[in-house]
């Protein structure tokens, strides 16, 4: 792609031109805008041109996940059976909020089918291969978000997460990929997996775009992203089940990430989250609150036996359906209990630190007709990520140095710290150097 000093227009015809290339062969975008998005270039230049620039997304290529609502068309989010849906009669609030700054919206990506899962496979559509090696996952649900900054087809990318959706192919694909606390950014107009999960938040390069389009997608105004000095900053690692099974890679890695860290002046402590974790464990041991949640989402599809939906999704949520709404209620009210009690056990930390992933994007082949090691291999990317989701809190993943195939290290902060995450996340950024 070229720099983003050049005109939004030419560096749109560049990544219109490499799609036009593989246009029989498409997997990462689901639908491109090429009318509306040359129309959006031309008058992001002509404001440049004129002195009347929106701001710093004024002309910025971006994709879009395929569950956010474009006013005119049905909302996929990855399902043939949305097809028929009516069309959607508004954009997504974030959809609004980044046309508004001058975003120049290039198409939907592919996802996996209503954000259920994360490995990144979604039997509707061929798989788009991680952009590292073709022949590995991209990570889901957001699979073709990251594809597409990663391979240079979008500059930022707007997924969800619930479970780790935008920070695991994030991860997978040596990008920088941000959860905000949930209540952010509204989700009007993104079709819900987990109401009570469910968050958005974009995947790039740079930490820098990262605030950027998430500043915009929260209804602030961008500012000068400050580095927050490293020296003197508590870093917790929680010792014990989030730190098991790593790739040998990825542990030496996260060792060296933390060496970095501690000569850089912050001060690296264990700290013990695994009572919390098991408490978490037992109270969803009826269920995952998204499954819970999404089953009551399609019930209407849920009792078609025959509907077509890949069968990792409605295996899952059909079980789901027979869980009472008042142990629902009970659960969601533990959560909250559970929430407080992990708010007040990181209060001593800035932050806490893991590995995004234990491991590294497996082979598609792998795990495309294998479901033991499929079931295994998604239980290890949910494993850390999900943290975030299950306690309210916020979480960014940003590329480790020195391994052969992407993997993350994710800072994770309270609840609402979102502003202090990222800062800290651009001074990390800057000390790993990777690339």
């Amino acid at each position: 792609m070229p720099p983003a000093h050049t005109p939004s227009r030419d560096r749109l015809e560049a990544v219109f031109a490499r799609l036009g290339r593989r246009r029989a062969e498409e997997r990462v975008f689901v639908k491109l805008y090429s009318d509306t998005a040359r129309a959006e270039a031309d008058a992001a230049d002509r404001r440049l041109s004129d002195g009347k620039s929106l701001g710093p997304l004024d002309g910025r290529i971006v994709s879009i996940k395929d569950l956010f609502d474009v006013a005119g068309e049905p909302t996929l989010a990855g399902s043939v059976i949305r097809r028929a849906a009516e069309p959607a009669t508004a954009d997504a609030a974030i959809v609004q909020r980044l046309r508004t700054a001058g975003a120049v919206i290039i198409g939907k990506t592919h996802m996996t089918e209503f954000a259920f899962t994360a490995v990144g496979l979604n039997p509707h559509y061929p798989v788009p291969g991680n952009a590292i090696d073709a022949r590995l996952v991209p990570g889901g649900s957001s699979s073709g978000a990251a594809v597409s900054v990663a391979e240079g087809t979008s500059e930022i990318s707007i997924g969800s997460d619930t479970g780790g959706s935008v920070r695991i192919p994030a991860a997978l694909s040596g990008l920088v990929g941000f959860k905000p606390t949930a209540r952010r950014v509204p989700l009007d107009g993104a079709f819900p997996l987990s109401p009570s999960l469910d968050s958005i938040g974009p995947l790039a390069r740079t930490v820098a775009d990262c605030v950027l389009a998430d500043a915009i997608m929260a209804g602030d105004r961008p500012r000068p992203l400050i580095p927050l000095a490293l020296e003197g900053l508590k870093l917790g690692i929680p010792k014990g089940l989030l730190l098991e099974d790593l790739a040998p890679e990825i542990a030496r890695a996260f060792k060296a990430s933390l060496q970095t860290l501690s000569r850089a002046g912050a001060k690296i402590a264990e700290c013990s989250i695994d009572d919390l974790l098991a408490r978490f464990a037992e109270a969803t041991s009826i269920g995952s609150i998204a499954a819970i949640e999404g089953s009551r989402i399609h019930r209407h599809w849920l009792e078609d036996g025959n509907a077509p939906v890949d069968t990792r999704v409605t295996s899952t949520l059909r079980r789901r359906l027979t869980v009472p709404d008042a142990a629902l209620e009970n659960l969601l009210h533990t959560r909250q209990e559970l929430i407080r009690a992990m708010d007040e056990r990181l209060a001593p930390y800035d932050l806490i630190l893991l590995p995004t992933t234990p491991i590294p994007a497996v082979s598609i082949a792998s795990v495309e007709h294998d479901k033991q090691e499929y079931r295994r291999v998604e239980d290890l990317l949910l494993r850390n990520t999900q943290v975030a989701n299950q306690f309210d809190l916020t979480a960014i993943t940003l590329p480790m140095a020195g391994i052969s195939l992407p993997a993350g290290l994710m800072l994770v902060g309270r609840s609402g710290t979102d502003a202090t995450l990222l800062a800290a996340a651009a001074s990390v950024e800057m000390l790993l150097q990777v690339g």
